[in-house]
């Protein structure tokens, strides 16, 4: 349930009442507003006696949550949750729209570095890059691992970019932790449940993909997962799902993002390049996810792609992303928004 406070409600009204949510044996969820401060009480409700809480000082009105993922729905949070990244702080989920690039993997030093002078010279605000890789066979490229996060950690001081790496297990996450900005859940992960934990107790940004077959109601729930072990900075990330299509990677449904922007306040980026598969259809398709009012890009570039040891088939040239973000900017305008 929801205890909307009456607006002018000081500090003390608030700790108030969420003495009286801990003592029903309730987990509370403060969310501050402009206007008002809303108190998200979440756990086993039958014992509750509402009353009590409804009669309390500058208590305005308790509402159920319909919604089965609680603290990620817009029925607690009407105004859009905006998340900062990387040293330069960019806020993901404001009017401003960022894009975030980089190979799939940390090959070398030289390679990375070199796409990462690229990707800031585009005007992109952070750098993607996977240190550790879960590719479908072991004998592909497994990532460099941690002297993939030293190269990550050694790009950021060159450039001040947010770095987003993936994160795979629980015996990696401290490593990750370290060196990383934001903590990338990738699609296999979605719904392991005690990483999802794992990462909740993690005050850094978890961008969250979708898994290539779940539903948005399971992914809004993984996303429940981090903010009730305690991280509320979740970052959504469309990458399409498997479908029986042949002519794409997975098909994009980009139609989410409207919908997600209905559902919840969390921000919402898209990666096309895992969407699609195919390096041509990416810059269409980046162009279609801001206009459908995505918050965010996360694309594949690679200096040479063509010998690229994972994804080269679905990663931008540099020129490309050069001349992607330049069309995104009127695209951005057209809409009422800035990248």
């Amino acid at each position: 349930m929801i205890v909307i406070m009456k607006p002018g409600a000081t500090d003390q009204d608030v700790r108030h009442v969420v003495q009286l949510i801990q003592d029903f044996g309730l987990k509370e969820h403060v969310i501050v507003g402009t206007d008002r401060t809303v108190i998200a009480a979440i756990g086993d409700k039958r014992a509750v006696d509402k009353g009590a809480i409804e009669t309390a000082p500058m208590v305005d009105r308790i509402m159920p949550i319909l919604a089965p993922y609680k603290m990620a729905s817009r029925e607690v949070k009407q105004d859009k949750t905006s998340i900062e990244i990387g040293p330069e702080k960019f806020p993901i989920g404001g009017r401003r729209v960022g894009v975030i690039a980089g190979p799939c993997a940390v090959e070398s030093r030289d390679q990375f570095l070199r796409t990462a002078d690229i990707v800031k010279a585009a005007g992109c605000i952070g750098l993607r890059g996977g240190a550790y890789k879960p590719r479908t066979s072991p004998y592909s490229f497994q990532g460099l691992r941690e002297e993939g996060l030293h190269i990550l950690a050694e790009a950021r001081e060159r450039t001040g970019l947010a770095v987003v790496t993936e994160v795979m297990g629980l015996d990696s996450l401290p490593a990750v932790v370290e060196y990383a900005d934001v903590l990338q859940i990738g699609a296999r992960n979605m719904q392991h449940y005690p990483l999802l934990e794992a990462v909740g107790q993690v005050q850094k940004p978890i961008l969250l993909k979708r898994g290539m077959m779940a539903s948005l109601e399971e992914w809004l729930l993984a996303a429940e997962y981090i903010i009730n072990a305690g991280n509320p900075n979740v970052i959504l990330c469309e990458r399409g799902i498997r479908t029986f299509e042949s002519y794409v990677r997975n098909t994009l449904p980009l139609a989410s993002v409207p919908e997600l922007n209905e559902r919840t306040h969390l921000p919402v980026l898209v990666d096309p390049s895992h969407g699609t598969g195919h390096a041509r259809l990416v810059p269409a398709m980046c162009r279609a996810a801001i206009a459908a009012g995505a918050d965010g890009l996360i694309v594949e570039c690679h200096i040479d792609p063509e010998h690229a040891l994972s994804d080269g088939a679905q990663s931008l040239a540099p020129d490309q992303l050069q001349e992607l973000v330049r069309s995104l900017k009127r695209i951005a305008q057209a809409i009422g928004r800035v990248l």
